[in-house]
């Protein structure tokens, strides 16, 4: 089972799907892993992060900072029959493209696999991502390159989720569900 979860910067994304995840959890429990993706490179960013465990603390979760390399850490089938949530498809999309150690102009590609390997793995995944496509901005050069490769992989994740929710003010619209969705979705 996968469902992305996106949303605006503050829209309650995050607490939306760490309570997805901690319910399959609950109803059948199994290893629960947080994935966080976000680099630690300053004091907003540090902010963030602390944030984020306080949010999740006590709730269960073994994290794992993999800044880079989904595909790669995901090859010693480590998270075998485990819930996992990923915290941000953003953030590690940017990893691949901008760290020296990242994917570059195979970030797509390799973000891509990197998920069909945390599908193959995992029983319940929550991808949380950001909705950053909804601006009148035109970007050009690195941004651009960015915006292009986090839709494509957004897409190809959307594509392959059982259930795509959009968090707005706290407040979770389903865009594509298990329950409802036509043959156009499939």
């Amino acid at each position: 089972m996968l469902e992305l979860v996106t949303g605006g910067s503050g829209s309650g994304k995050s607490a939306y799907a760490e309570s997805r995840i901690c319910e399959w959890n609950r109803q059948d429990p199994k290893p629960l892993f947080y994935i966080a993706t976000m680099y630690p490179y300053g004091e907003e960013t540090e902010k963030k992060i602390e944030r984020h465990r306080m949010l999740r603390k006590g709730k269960g979760f073994e994290t794992l900072e993999w800044y880079t390399g989904l595909k790669l850490h995901l090859e010693e089938g480590s998270l075998q029959g485990s819930d996992v949530l990923l915290e941000c498809m953003s953030n590690l999309v940017a990893n691949e493209m901008f760290e020296e150690q990242g994917a570059h102009d195979r970030t797509v590609s390799e973000v891509t696999k990197g998920i069909e390997n945390l599908l193959e793995q995992a029983a319940h995944v929550v991808i949380v991502t950001n909705e950053i496509f909804s601006d009148a901005v035109v970007f050009d050069g690195d941004m651009d390159s960015y915006l292009e490769y986090l839709g494509k992989i957004n897409q190809a994740a959307a594509q392959r989720a059982d259930e795509v929710v959009e968090v707005v003010y706290g407040i979770p619209v389903f865009h594509k569900s298990a329950d409802t969705c036509s043959n156009l979705c499939k």
